[in-house]
């Protein structure tokens, strides 16, 4: 059985992740699929996190807020975009390096529907390591009427997938 990522997608599965060189500054991947967050959803992320407010799990308290309801933990928000946005973006990542400006600009409650898409913001080869460099991307959230509820950006430390140099360190503007 095979085991290697690349080889299973050369058999015709779907591509999963990017390398450098097929990241373009000012393309955006719009995500698929779609995710309806359910009670149990919410419920169980609060559990496992120990996020016990109860604006989240407890109707009677939440029908008295400013909302009127329960709210979805805002962190179960931003972990499924960061899901969702991984087979376009780093599903073949060495590492995450940061996560900047985490926004909630408005409530996310049970039966949305969470539409997820990433635009490339910047994209930089290393320079000391010629088999990888960095991308930058801006991940937006929004439900079904098209409120954007949750964005972020995030630094991807990505493979190239040429292993040897890159066009830039061969013409010396790289250090």
């Amino acid at each position: 059985m095979d085991t290697d990522q690349e080889t299973r997608e050369a058999s015709g599965a779907r591509q999963y992740g990017r390398y450098l060189e097929e990241f373009e500054v000012g393309v955006t991947y719009k995500h698929w699929p779609a995710k309806t967050v359910t009670e149990a959803d919410n419920h169980m992320f609060c559990l496992i996190t120990m996020n016990h407010h109860p604006l989240h799990v407890n109707d009677v308290y939440a029908g008295a807020s400013q909302q009127g309801r329960n709210v979805v933990v805002g962190p179960l928000v931003y972990s499924l975009a960061l899901g969702m946005s991984v087979g376009d973006v780093s599903g073949k990542a060495i590492a995450n390096l940061a996560t900047e400006e985490l926004k909630h600009p408005a409530p996310v409650f049970h039966g949305d529907t969470l539409f997820c898409e990433s635009e490339v913001l910047e994209k930089k080869e290393s320079r000391s390591k010629p088999d990888r460099g960095t991308v930058k991307v801006h991940t937006r959230v929004l439900n079904q009427d098209g409120v954007l509820v949750a964005e972020f950006k995030r630094l991807v430390l990505i493979p190239r997938k040429t292993q040897g140099e890159s066009p830039e360190s061969a013409q010396g503007n790289v250090e």
